[in-house]
């Protein structure tokens, strides 16, 4: 026969159950409290459920030979079939080169640029100024890539483009700017700072106006200059917030830009203006191989989780939170 259990071996198993009773009517009286916010989250969370993770389940077609007519379950099932296929495509090498050019340029280039203008901005005492400059920049960011792209065709245009005739005049040559796979790259870079840049600011100057004032004034009397005052108290100060933007940016590093690449590409620069953003439009809307396509923008969704676990993990080894 079982020995029956004393209290004392009751004890904590009684403790542990009370434990939870007060976990759950804690949880209870929270959502109870605060139910106004609850509700006011049920839009987003149903967006998300229904448009970010309810088509995933689509992404089964990347391992099988989809035909519409038999829909997902009835086709056939190829497993890694559509993923070999698009490793050994001579396209892929053109593909991923363009698309770690072009993301590489985003970093160097695009990436530092809102950081610049935020700390000179941070410098600027005259406060209408400021503001002027302020909203001169944050303007573009609410133009459509249409919109930029027309821009960029009546200012590059060969025939009576305002830039054009400039490097004419400059140069003695004609330069055709929209058509030269040269100069694809420079135009995407610029259209990306032109556009972005006054709306990357709002993050680093949010984080600088936390900045201990006191520290400024310190270091004045110290003896400093403003460039040393920018290098030892303002970069540290928005350091973390420099590191979580970076490995967003990183995560999204073969995430180019649909709109933009489709507008700007032509027959004549397509050799460095496909990406995988396009790749797959072309593959699977144009050419029907919905497979294919899924594979190729699944692959390009695991290389950008692995980069931002990457660079998350990187980051807290140099003492960064990181994302968690």
């Amino acid at each position: 026969m079982m020995k029956p259990a004393n209290a004392a071996e009751l004890a904590p198993v009684v403790e542990h159950k009370k434990t939870r009773q007060d976990k759950w009517r804690n949880f209870k009286t929270h959502v109870r409290n605060n139910k106004w916010l609850y509700i006011m989250t049920l839009p987003g969370l149903a967006y998300f459920l229904i448009f970010k993770y309810a088509p995933m389940y689509g992404v089964i077609i990347a391992f099988k030979d989809y035909v519409p007519f038999l829909g997902i379950n009835g086709s056939k099932w190829v497993g890694l079939e559509n993923f070999k296929d698009f490793f050994i495509n001579p396209d892929f090498a053109r593909i991923m080169g363009n698309t770690l050019i072009i993301a590489f340029l985003n970093i160097l280039i695009v990436f530092p640029a809102p950081i610049i203008l935020a700390l000179l901005l941070n410098e600027v005492r005259h406060a209408l100024y400021k503001k002027l400059v302020q909203t001169m920049v944050y303007v573009p960011h609410f133009l459509s890539w249409t919109i930029v792209c027309s821009l960029t065709f009546i200012l590059f245009s060969f025939d009576g483009g305002i830039m054009t005739n400039l490097a004419h005049s400059l140069t003695g040559k004609e330069i055709d700017f929209l058509s030269s796979p040269f100069w694809f790259r420079p135009l995407i870079i610029l259209q990306s700072l032109w556009k972005e840049i006054g709306w990357g600011t709002i993050i680093y100057l949010a984080a600088l106006s936390g900045v201990d004032q006191e520290q400024y004034e310190a270091a004045i009397m110290d003896g400093a200059g403003r460039f040393k005052r920018v290098w030892h108290i303002t970069l540290p100060a928005i350091r973390s917030t420099i590191v979580i933007m970076l490995i967003l940016k990183v995560g999204s590093i073969l995430n180019t830009g649909f709109d933009q690449i489709f507008l700007m590409t032509n027959s004549l620069n397509r050799s460095v203006a496909d990406v995988f953003d396009t790749y797959v439009y072309m593959m699977g809307i144009t050419q029907g191989a919905y497979s294919y396509s899924t594979a190729v923008g699944l692959f390009k969704s695991v290389v950008g989780i692995i980069l931002v676990l990457s660079t998350n993990k990187l980051a807290q080894k140099f003492g960064e939170s990181g994302f968690y």
